[in-house]
């Protein structure tokens, strides 16, 4: 059989991963025989396309998965898309709007049929690249937030929510984003540092020539003002509390009141109340029974409640009200402070604190059993530094904001009649019929206009994925997929999403599912460049992941991506690593061209590859241990690293090369040659779950008639370790390592043999295991007072003696005569130097005494040094 000489994973990688769907490897039916290990992946957003975020978390799933399946798990990773409700509509607007049409002139009906065509078309493009990867996710059971038997979990979750009273709807100030013009959660707001100006504009007393000074970043929420604020301790405005004052630019006469809210030492002192666009501002206006003015359309434009600058973009207005104001000499001074502007998370549009009717679920009660289950360590955050965050959020929980003023999504199903009265319920029908029971109006009967957030079905996903049904019937009426596979094994996700995600999972899995969801989450850390930056599209610092792949192969990158990346810590990503990944693949590759390249010998092994087949196996098993060990507490890089090191190093530079034959054509034996097959065919099985591709290639190069395949072989089974014979293999590694690096310094030939002796004969001591990796000659006994020409090799458990032929004595002697003689020379002139400080007076009177001291020291001790070396180039001379 021809072997390349190089691994082209282009010509491996489609060839297995068509061989393994086409096996149904990946699909899991239920086998009460087995043990279920289930993984629902985190659903990227139908919008999506591969990035290096997906690429870590993806990679780190279907390792877990592989080997879950290697250990004979039934292992279930269930695969998915969220129909990501703001950003989906925006692709699907800016479709219409390339195709000339508005989405304001269709009906909701027809703006969805266009959804659903966009989402048809593009909705699976980020499943079909995470299948580049490799990953082994059961296709069969593919899920969508919106196919009809989620969306109708989502609908039920919702009404049996409201029937308990945990779900209400009420008139809140809330986070609205002008650009996708909906609602968003308190979660789904980023803030950002920016520079902002800070102008302080007078606002005059009614018929006075006096005026308060009040600071905003905000002036273009001047003409919605109702009042100013001050505190009633503050000295300076004491006076002026019951007053009026006139607000700028539309010349409303509004009171001065005051709370003992306002800090007298920030800014001002004076607060300028806008309750429609600010939370605190709301809440005084609540207080005082304070009126309220809209001054901002839902697209961030001035509305025509403001009186001014009615239509104008809310940032122009800012520009233009500045102006105004600064011509009219209201404004006192402006400043440039650096303060957190909050942005939408999907759109990264600046935020508006907003009053609107909204659907709010009650987070407080519900929220704490979830809290229980975390710090009970029933679910394990990984790593563990994520616990006090999570505590602090969930013991500060707000309540939830889930209505969204959008088309795509599950639309809430509650119903107004004439009246306002509402109803909750799915169809016209119920709704009509509650009113009817409740004697309540039946006219012009209409459901609510907006969606729920994403986040209300995506909550629900590790129950609905298996039994959409389980939220309204129950888990006691579960099925049986439902009973099998949940509630699921692991979690791996992001950080950022812990209380979008995470949380509400867990707290859905109480409600519904009657305990925890998973029992481990695997936080993974950003992705970032290795200056720091985290990757980006704007930063032009993110490479395609699938450019990486066609570059370097799926395996390359995916252990890449490993090789610097702990739980929860952010991975500083480099291309290098893929180059890394790629240099591994080809060493596993040419490992596996030199075993089969062997000739096949009838004669019995040598004792050195004996000896090197008893370290290399214990060494092996210890390493597999340490390896399990470390996959059980997530430390997944650590494992990798293992692994790396257990092939690269143990296999492929010390034991490949102790059992190579010392002539090549005498072949090697039949016997080693099988151990090395079994001891290699292990190491694929340990390779597997990183590097699936080349491993299954390799596998089934291995031997012609192998009828098995690797990804469902069974897991290496752990035997019996001997520490003792660890520690010799420590100490082999190091004498070798040492006559290596001796032979290196002295430029002597490889093919050179130089003697060795021992002042006693070592039982079980590998002398001939020693003789092939170090190139020496038989050992000999060393006599009493026997002279060496060589060097001593010393470790914690052994000394032996390099003796070297009276040739290369000779050279060395020369060499060594040259080394000793300009070492000398140093420590002379260094000598000279510290007997010149210590006869300086001015330095012996001025210096400390221990300072003094340590030159003295200096001066012993280089005397020293100086005689010795003397001594030994008297030897080398004689």
């Amino acid at each position: 059989m021809e072997l390349a000489k190089k691994y082209d994973p282009k010509t491996v990688e489609n060839k297995w991963y068509a061989y393994w769907i086409e096996k149904k490897y990946f699909e899991s039916k239920i086998n009460l025989n087995k043990k279920a290990y289930t993984i629902v992946i985190p659903p990227p957003n139908v919008t999506g396309v591969l990035h290096m975020g997906h690429m870590l978390n993806n990679t780190i799933q279907d390792v877990l998965i592989r080997r879950a399946r290697m250990l004979g798990l039934n292992a279930c990773w269930v695969p998915g898309t969220d129909h990501a409700s703001i950003a989906t509509e925006a692709k699907v607007v800016k479709m219409l709007a390339d195709r000339g049409i508005k989405k304001s002139d269709l009906s909701r009906e027809d703006f969805l049929k266009y959804a659903w065509e966009w989402k048809e078309k593009y909705g699976g493009i980020i499943l079909e690249q995470l299948k580049k990867l490799g990953a082994s996710c059961d296709w069969s059971r593919t899920k969508f937030t919106m196919d009809a038997d989620m969306s109708e979990a989502v609908l039920d979750a919702f009404i049996d929510l409201h029937k308990r009273g945990f779900i209400y709807r009420g008139y809140r100030m809330i986070h609205w984003d002008p650009i996708g013009k909906t609602a968003l959660s308190d979660e789904e707001v980023i803030y950002k540092e920016a520079n902002s100006q800070l102008v302080y504009v007078k606002y005059y007393l009614e018929n006075s020539k006096d005026y308060i000074c009040i600071a905003t970043t905000r002036p273009e929420t001047i003409m919605a003002d109702v009042a100013v604020c001050v505190n009633p301790n503050d000295e300076r405005y004491k006076q002026l509390i019951g007053k009026k004052v006139i607000v700028p630019i539309v010349n409303r006469a509004v009171p001065i009141i005051a709370d003992e809210y306002i800090d007298i030492t920030f800014g001002t002192g004076a607060l300028k109340v806008t309750p429609a666009h600010d939370i605190a501002d709301y809440e005084l206006g609540l207080k005082y029974k304070l009126p309220i003015i809209i001054g901002l359309t839902e697209d961030g434009k001035i509305s025509k409640d403001a009186g001014a600058y009615i239509g104008m973009d809310r940032f122009a207005c800012r520009k233009q009200i500045i102006k105004d104001l600064t011509e009219n000499q209201l404004v006192e001074k402006i400043e440039t402070i650096k303060n957190k502007v909050g942005h939408s998370e999907r759109t990264d549009a600046v935020i508006e604190p907003y009053l609107s009717h909204q659907w709010f679920v009650k987070m407080k009660d519900i929220s704490k059993p979830a809290l229980q289950s975390v710090l009970e360590h029933d679910v394990k955050l990984i790593p563990d530094k994520f616990i006090n965050t999570y505590k602090h959020w969930m013991e500060n929980v707000k309540d939830w904001c889930i209505s969204r003023q959008l088309w795509w999504g599950q639309r809430i199903p509650a119903w107004y009649n004439s009246n306002g009265d509402i109803a909750v319920c799915k169809t016209y029908q119920e709704a009509e019929l509650y009113f009817q029971n409740n004697k309540l109006s039946t006219e012009d009967i209409k459901q609510e206009e907006d969606v729920l957030d994403t986040w209300f079905s995506s909550w629900l996903w590790p129950l609905t994925v298996f039994d959409s049904s389980v939220i309204k019937n129950g888990i006691s009426n579960a099925n049986e997929d439902f009973k099998y596979y949940y509630p699921t094994n692991d979690l791996v996700t992001a950080p950022e999403i812990l209380f979008f995600w995470v949380a509400r999972m867990i707290i859905a899995g109480y409600l519904w599912g009657n305990g925890k969801p998973f029992t481990n989450v695997y936080l993974t850390g950003i992705v970032r460049d290795k200056l720091g930056r985290k990757m980006s599209k704007s930063l032009g610092n993110s490479p395609d992941p699938l450019d990486l792949i066609d570059k370097y192969g799926a395996d390359a990158v995916r252990v890449g991506m490993l090789f610097s990346s702990p739980a929860g810590n952010d991975l500083l990503f480099d291309e290098e690593y893929c180059v890394q990944g790629r240099n591994f693949s080809n060493k596993i590759w040419n490992a596996f061209r030199m075993i089969k390249t062997y000739e096949v010998s009838e004669k019995e092994p040598n004792l050195y590859q004996l000896q090197a087949i008893e370290l290399f196996e214990n060494k092996f098993n210890i390493e597999l241990k340490n390896i399990n060990n470390l996959f059980d507490k997530f430390r997944l890089n650590d494992a990798l690293m293992s692994t790396y090191k257990l092939v690269w190093d143990d296999f492929c530079s010390w034991y490949l090369e102790a059992i190579k034959p010392e002539n090549f054509s005498e072949g090697i034996s039949r016997k080693v040659i099988e151990k090395t097959t079994m001891l290699f065919e292990n190491i694929l099985k340990v390779l597997h779950p990183w590097m699936p591709f080349i491993t299954e290639e390799i596998w089934h190069l291995m031997k012609e008639d192998n009828q098995s395949d690797l990804i469902v072989s069974e897991w290496v089974e752990l035997t019996t370790v001997n520490e003792n014979t660890l520690k010799i293999y420590n100490s082999l590694q190091q004498i070798v390592a040492q006559i290596r690096e001796y032979r290196s310094s002295l430029v002597i030939s490889p093919k050179e043999k130089l003697l060795w002796k021992e002042a006693k004969t070592e039982s079980g001591a590998y002398d001939e295991w020693i003789e092939k990796l170090s190139g020496l000659s038989p050992k000999t006994l060393l006599n009493a007072g026997a002279a060496i020409s060589g060097k001593a090799i010393i470790t914690p458990t052994r000394t032996i003696y390099i003796d070297l032929p009276k040739h290369l004595s000779q050279v060395v002697s020369g060499k060594e005569k040259e080394k000793y003689t300009q070492e000398l020379e140093y420590l002379k002139g260094f000598l000279e130097s510290v007997r010149t400080k210590l006869s300086n007076e001015r330095f012996v009177q001025n210096a400390k005494p221990e300072l003094l001291e340590k030159e003295k020291q200096k001066e012993q001790d280089t005397l020293s040094k100086i005689r010795a070396i003397e001594e030994q180039l008297k030897i080398l001379i004689d």
